[in-house]
C-alpha cells in the first residue's frame, strides 16, 4: 500500500524460508526448448501442432501477411518453386509475383531460398537477396506475401548438437 506521504509500497513478497515459497527447478529436453523457441504468439495451436508433426529433413512456410494469409506450404523436396506460374510449387496469385519468382532448396537439413531474377525481388528478414540462408522463423517475402520458415524440430535439436 502506499501511504499519504507517496512513499514506495510495501512489499507483499513471501520470505524466503515461509512455509509457501518452494523452490522448483523442472529441466526441458532440447526438443522442446528448440520447439518454444521458434513459436511467437502469431502461431496458432494447429500451426504449433503442424510444425511439431515436420518430419525430419521438411519445413513449413506459414503465409503471415498477403491474400493467403494462413495458408500453409510444406517444404519436402530438394528444390520448391514459387510463383505465379500455375505450375509452381507455391502458388502466388498475385501481380506482385513474378510467374517464376524463387526457389527453396534443400540440402540435407538446411534450407535456402533464391530469387531468380524477379522484378519486385525477394527478402529475407527485410533485406532483398539473390540467395540466404534460412533459420527457423526467419521472414520470406515474395511480393505482397511475407511468409515465417518453420524448421522441423527433429532438425533443429540434430543442429544444435552439432
Amino acid at each position: 500500500m502506499v501511504d499519504s506521504d507517496n512513499k514506495e509500497p510495501e512489499s507483499t513478497v513471501a520470505p524466503e524460508n515461509s512455509p509457501g515459497n518452494v523452490d522448483t527447478t523442472m529441466t526441458f529436453s532440447q526438443e522442446f526448448a528448440a520447439s518454444l523457441a521458434a513459436l511467437d504468439s502469431n502461431v496458432t495451436v494447429e500451426e504449433q501442432e503442424a510444425i511439431a508433426a515436420l518430419p525430419s529433413g521438411s519445413a513449413l512456410l506459414v503465409v503471415r501477411r498477403g491474400p493467403n494469409s494462413g495458408a500453409r506450404f510444406l517444404l519436402d523436396a530438394d528444390v520448391t518453386t514459387v510463383g505465379r506460374h500455375p505450375n509452381a510449387d507455391i502458388f502466388l496469385d498475385d501481380v506482385t509475383v513474378s510467374r517464376r519468382h524463387a526457389e527453396f532448396h534443400r540440402t540435407e537439413r538446411k534450407f535456402q531460398v533464391k530469387d531468380l531474377g524477379s522484378l519486385n525481388g525477394t527478402y529475407f528478414d527485410g533485406e532483398r537477396i539473390d540467395l540466404a540462408a534460412l533459420s527457423d522463423g526467419s521472414e520470406v517475402q515474395v511480393g505482397k506475401f511475407r511468409l515465417t520458415f518453420y524448421a522441423s524440430r527433429l532438425d533443429l535439436v540434430h543442429l544444435a548438437s552439432d
